[in-house]
């Protein structure tokens, strides 16, 4: 099995950590060697937020700069700033719906113009995938469900040695029994996005 190491940035309450953990389960589930961890973040709203999901027999959770085989992005500044662990080869998924840090919301700073960059990532970058997650998820019945639609458009790269069939079968056994619904509806929606 080729090995492969992904990386998931976001801010906190956007579910980056729960989205890692789902894939390293079914990846479990599925007998493929897996390693998910924290690389740092912080747990309140607003906090950068990384984590990581080696697949293959990795033995380090950590992602060394130039090194990551796919970048989940769940917010767009996140995704930039995390850029420097990507290489040319390197297929970047991103929500392009902003969270403005409170910096930008006070006045002190300007936020990123979003389209220039997706730009130079789209002409810098092997595959980029980028798109408005948080009207998908609202579509699916809760922007709380970004993480699950961005998880699904990961699915749906053909990149993971995993089938959609076994997300859907980890979200139903690890999410809240009155979330899955939707959850699972956030995913089908994620899916589509790669196409």
């Amino acid at each position: 099995m080729k090995r492969m190491r992904i990386l998931f940035t976001g801010v906190g309450g956007q579910g980056t950590l729960l989205a890692s953990r789902l894939l390293g389960e079914a990846a479990m589930s599925a007998g493929i060697p897996v390693r998910v961890s924290e690389v740092h973040g912080m747990a309140q709203r607003g906090g950068v937020v990384e984590s990581t999901v080696m697949l293959g027999g990795i033995e380090s959770p950590i992602i060394a700069e130039g090194e990551a085989d796919l970048l989940v992005g769940f917010e767009p500044l996140e995704t930039l700033r995390a850029l420097r662990f990507c290489s040319t080869d390197t297929v970047i998924i991103t929500n392009t719906a902003p969270i403005p840090p409170f910096t930008v919301t006070l006045g002190q700073a300007e936020y990123p113009p979003i389209p220039r960059w997706m730009e130079f990532m789209g002409s810098t970058f092997r595959t980029v995938i980028a798109y408005d997650a948080e009207a998908v998820a609202r579509e699916a019945g809760s922007t709380k469900t970004v993480n699950v639609v961005l998880l699904g458009t990961l699915c749906a790269t053909g990149l993971l040695p995993l089938r959609p069939e076994a997300l859907r079968e980890t979200i139903r056994s690890r999410v809240k029994p009155k979330l899955v619904d939707v959850n699972l509806a956030a995913f089908d929606r994620g899916l589509v996005q790669a196409q």
